[in-house]
């Protein structure tokens, strides 16, 4: 199998690396020279400067790790030429070219898997089996905390050029730090509409947001808030859910799932396997893309997921805008129309 990458930030090297673990070599690299980091490791492989050179590679399988505002650069070409994708969240910045994807999609029958990689995460997994069993009754309120110091992500770098600061690359807090949606999605079932309040309340000298406080109306009824913000020291990821029968709480620090049983008054834990570490996820991320791509398995996180994830986080941004509630069914589908 021939895998293109598209993009040598840290997302991209990490990827190589980890293909490099799985056994794979056939690699074409796509890249513009704009990264911070070093090409040293790229020495044994082709390294195109033009999409439609590398693409001329024929890859069976394109991994697009640009940043944010330029994935759907790559990423429509490719569909269109056939290649299946590892499509990097979010997938895009804004929804100008997402129904474009979606119909190359469609019209090529390629399969796309979105790379949300906490849906590999073997305590969220275990967290979604409590769920589904009904072990807490029925989800009543959850809520996301998500802090992290955004000049300490890439301490090689300054923070104020990465795809993370800049509004021109799809920056700010609600977008890079997306992952929420799409976990409390994949928990809790379909969002019906989204209230936001953004701000930039640090010293960072950012262009974009860095802290967002969401509020999530789910179809079932059920609420959730999602804390977001690019300051606080030391990180912190913690989730919360609360049920009629219990609740369960999960800490990304120590990757432990624990849920309390109300009808016994009891708590249960769940721990990782040993040894697990952060980047078991993309690991387990790529052997699952590589299933999907032979037609072994389908897709875990799909392009409807990562289309319904964007939707979220730009509702909270036009919920900001508005200073009101955001229907989200309404807004999407306006969104994908080309409608105001």
């Amino acid at each position: 199998m021939r895998f293109l990458i598209a993009g040598f930030g840290s997302i991209g090297r990490r990827h190589f690396r980890n293909l490099l673990e799985l056994g794979e070599r056939d690699l074409v690299f796509y890249r513009t020279h704009r990264s911070t980091l070093p090409d040293d490791e790229l020495h044994d492989y082709m390294v195109e400067t033009d999409l439609e050179a590398a693409l001329a590679h024929r890859p069976d399988a394109v991994i697009v790790a640009n940043p944010t505002a330029l994935h759907l650069d790559v990423a429509i070409p490719a569909a269109r030429q056939g290649c299946h994708l590892l499509l990097e969240k979010p997938i895009a910045h804004t929804f100008e070219g997402v129904a474009d994807l979606r119909a190359a999609v469609a019209q090529s029958g390629v399969q796309v898997l979105v790379g949300f990689q906490f849906r590999f995460h073997p305590s969220l997994r275990r967290i979604k089996r409590w769920l589904d069993e009904g072990l807490i009754g029925r989800v009543v309120h959850a809520r996301a905390h998500w802090g992290e110091y955004l000049p300490a992500w890439h301490p090689w770098e300054d923070y104020r050029r990465s795809y993370a600061a800049r509004p021109d690359l799809g920056g700010g807090v609600v977008l890079t730090l997306c992952h929420p949606f799409d976990y409390l999605r994949w928990l809790l079932g379909e969002v019906e509409s989204v209230s936001a309040h953004l701000a930039t309340l640090g010293d960072l000298d950012l262009a974009v947001e860095d802290t967002a406080e969401i509020t999530l109306q789910f179809a079932s009824g059920a609420l959730a808030q999602v804390h977001l913000d690019y300051l606080q020291r030391p990180p912190n990821h913690h989730l919360e859910i609360i049920g009629t029968q219990g609740m369960i709480r999960w800490d990304n620090t120590y990757g432990t799932a624990r849920i309390y049983h109300a009808s016994t008054e009891t708590w249960e834990t769940y721990t990782p396997p040993t040894g697990f570490e952060r980047n078991h996820m993309f690991v387990d991320e790529l052997r699952h893309f590589r299933k999907v791509v032979r037609g072994e398995e389908p897709a875990q996180c799909t392009l409807d997921d990562g289309i319904r994830a964007l939707a979220i986080a730009l509702a909270a941004h036009e919920s900001n805008r508005r200073g009101q509630r955001v229907l989200l069914e309404a807004f999407l589908s306006s969104a994908l129309e080309g409608r105001p």
